[in-house]
């Protein structure tokens, strides 16, 4: 049977945003609320995000011409269409398709959207409650989305990445949750076992996690597990590691 999957396919998390920073100063003094203006959707980098992207860009620029991204989708968020373009930039390819897909924003998290744990627990102790027993795999906060529901629309990108982009080299710039989510299909786990990982440890920004096609795999060939959250490269350019979670702030199921 003729190959379904792209060659490679390397999921990255965007880099340091400003919301990150503002969610640690707000945990950090107990507060309630985190101490932004924008939208979620259009929180940007941060100077170190910024600096963060432009190493992992720098790294996927030193790969050989045949082995870099030439499919970019990514997020519209703003901190994640950054991320991208700035990686496109250094992969030094004549052309890239490069495609924003709304598919792969992050987590909606509606009411309780730039609370810290704190201020969830103070303005919404039921639906604190409710979150701790349910767990976040299947909690929907009023107005947002679950575990399940960012995984029933990224169903869809699977679709369209086998559709359309077979063989290709593909680079995906999301966010933590839906980092997490695609692992969760493309490993075809379970919701212990990525809870798990997610307890863990957050996924760090502009880490890599990334699948390769193994013809010798399966039946017709499955993508297989290459790299896990790796931030070798931010490491080698001496760039700070960071872990902060998008807003808002939500404790460990």
């Amino acid at each position: 049977m003729e190959q379904k999957w792209p060659q490679e396919i390397w999921l990255v998390r965007h880099g340091q945003s400003a919301g990150n920073v503002a969610r640690d100063a707000a945990e950090a003094a107990a507060g309630l609320l985190i101490d932004i203006a924008e939208r979620d959707v259009d929180v940007p980098l941060s100077p170190l995000g910024v600096e963060q992207s432009r190493a992992l860009g720098g790294w996927f620029g030193s790969l050989p011409e045949a082995s870099r991204p030439n499919v970019v989708l990514h997020s519209p968020y703003v901190r994640a269409a950054e991320t991208a373009r700035i990686i496109v930039e250094q992969i030094g390819l004549p052309k890239v398709t490069v495609q924003v897909d709304e598919r792969i924003r992050e987590k909606e998290f509606g009411i309780l959207d730039r609370l810290t744990t704190l201020g969830i627990n103070s303005k919404y102790p039921d639906l604190y409650e409710q979150r701790q027993h349910v767990g976040k795999f299947y909690f929907r906060p009023p107005g947002g989305e679950s575990w399940c529901d960012v995984i029933l629309r990224l169903r869809s990108v699977l679709d369209t990445i086998t559709r359309e982009y077979c063989g290709e080299r593909v680079l995906i710039v999301g966010h933590q949750v839906t980092v997490n989510c695609f692992r969760y299909l493309f490993e075809r786990l379970d919701e212990a076992t990525i809870l798990a990982y997610d307890r863990a440890g957050d996924v760090p920004n502009c880490s890599v996690t990334s699948y390769a096609f193994d013809s010798e795999q399966g039946r017709h060939g499955k993508l297989v597990l290459q790299l896990t959250n790796f931030v070798a490269p931010l490491e080698a350019a001496g760039t700070p590691v960071t872990v902060q979670k998008d807003v808002p702030s939500a404790p460990k199921a």
